[in-house]
């Protein structure tokens, strides 16, 4: 498996597993083993690629997981990060005080359904982690208090700190946070 930063060739790949693991897509039981509920257009995930912030586990050409990551600025486009970071502003998480220039939103992330619970998910972290630790020294994210495996993957795996639980547009979420100078591997 290759775990690198994406390129355009990545996006039917990325948009495939997207839309198999979109919330909105899945049952009720398909839900619980995790999903992702922010869904990404191509031309978001070209400029993505443009600002460096999207990456992908890939085999033999397969897209088998990806993660994004970028500056609140970019995130701005979805009403959840502007509300998250207005909550966040100012608090203080391992000495970085929280501003929308010391801090960047990480995910979503999506692996597929059968490489869950291997080494691919903390793999792909990583190599984000990595391309951001020289940018921001916090990285931020949300979870779907409906979405209990991501949230013990993001915690238990990743050692990941819950900041803040808050409620947007009729969903809780839990806020976490991580120092991008501390690798999980």
């Amino acid at each position: 498996m290759d775990f690198r930063e994406a390129e355009n060739q990545d996006f039917d790949g990325i948009l495939a597993l997207q839309a198999a693991n979109l919330f909105e897509n899945l049952t009720e039981s398909e839900r619980t083993d995790g999903f992702v509920t922010t869904p990404f257009t191509a031309q978001q995930l070209e400029e993505l690629v443009e600002r460096q912030g999207l990456f992908v586990a890939d085999s033999q050409g397969k897209v088998w997981g990806y993660t994004m990551a970028a500056g609140w600025d970019y995130c701005a486009q979805w009403p959840i990060f502007p509300f998250m970071i207005d909550r966040l502003t100012g608090r203080d998480f391992a000495g970085t005080n929280i501003t929308e220039s010391s801090t960047y939103q990480y995910g979503p992330v999506c692996v597929d359904a059968s490489l869950r619970g291997t080494d691919t998910f903390p793999r792909l972290f990583e190599i984000m982690r990595i391309g951001f630790a020289e940018r921001y020294p916090v990285g931020i994210t949300f979870i779907n208090r409906a979405n209990p495996r991501s949230h013990r993957a993001h915690t238990a795996k990743l050692g990941m700190a819950v900041i803040d639980e808050f409620e947007f547009s009729e969903r809780e979420y839990y806020g976490l946070a991580f120092e991008t100078d501390r690798s999980v591997l």
